[in-house]
């Protein structure tokens, strides 16, 4: 059967113009280059002639990664984190699994951080970003001032709890009391207006849980009282959630409360 098959491939290749002995023919590719050869690719690696390129390497280098940890960024360092996690609760105590979906979910975070963190931005573009393309400024001036913004958001939104996150981290990293806040790393800042973001993004989320599970109480006492065990409560009290929820207006007083817990 094999020679039977090699001997019909090696006809086709006949006749299509093919000699068979190309195909087990090999051939010694000699690289002339001192660069990177790839099949297909034309690539050549040289060593950087002088500061100036090396420098340029070391700054697209730092771009690219500030690039790709930008989405960690806007998620940890801005509102998108606390109003995630409460829409996500929302969704949960309306007992709705497929609607409105995730995407939908992130895109209404995403958008509601916008607008919350929209000062911010305009900021960073009017004190970092525009003197930088301008070269007043340098790169390290540049993320000093890009920083600066942020650090201060942070800050005012913490400035709720006595800063008892900043305390902790504080004790956690072995550094003395700070006096003011520039005193303050950002490697601590961060983790701890994740720890506080996420505090109140769960105290929210409680509230907002609270008066569907008294609806999820009354109606499971009911069929248990009319003798329907075998009913599922969450199916019957679905549509009791959403009426309330839409009476209420429930999506306008949920965004409201979101924009007015953080400290503009």
């Amino acid at each position: 059967m094999k020679r039977k098959f090699w001997g019909i491939l090696g006809l086709v290749l006949v006749l299509g113009g093919v000699p068979v002995g190309t195909v087990y023919a090999q051939q010694r590719v000699v690289q002339t280059s001192t660069g990177l050869g790839l099949p297909f690719v034309d690539i050549n690696l040289r060593p950087a002639h002088g500061s100036k390129e090396t420098a340029l390497s070391v700054q697209l280098l730092v771009l690219l990664t500030a690039l790709s940890l930008a989405p960690s960024l806007l998620i940890l360092m801005t509102g998108f984190l606390r109003i995630s996690i409460v829409l996500d609760f929302v969704k949960r105590a309306l007992g709705l699994q497929q609607v409105p979906p995730n995407q939908v979910m992130l895109g209404i975070a995403l958008f509601l951080t916008l607008f919350i963190q929209f000062p911010v931005f305009q900021q960073i573009y009017n004190d970092a970003y525009m003197p930088y393309t301008k070269g007043t400024i340098n790169t390290t001036e540049f993320l000093q001032k890009a920083e600066s913004p942020l650090r201060y958001f942070m800050f005012r939104q913490m400035g709720t709890n006595n800063f008892s996150d900043i305390k902790l981290f504080m004790r956690l990293s072995n550094l003395p009391k700070p006096e003011n806040m520039s005193q303050v790393p950002t490697y601590v800042l961060v983790p701890a207006f994740i720890l506080h973001e996420m505090t109140v993004a769960f105290k929210i989320g409680i509230l907002i849980y609270i008066p569907f599970l008294i609806i999820d109480m009354v109606v499971a006492s009911v069929l248990m009282a009319m003798g329907m065990i075998m009913l599922p409560p969450v199916l019957i009290s679905a549509p009791f959630k959403l009426i309330l929820f839409v009476m209420v207006d429930g999506w306008t007083l949920l965004t409201m409360g979101l924009v007015k817990s953080f400290n503009m």
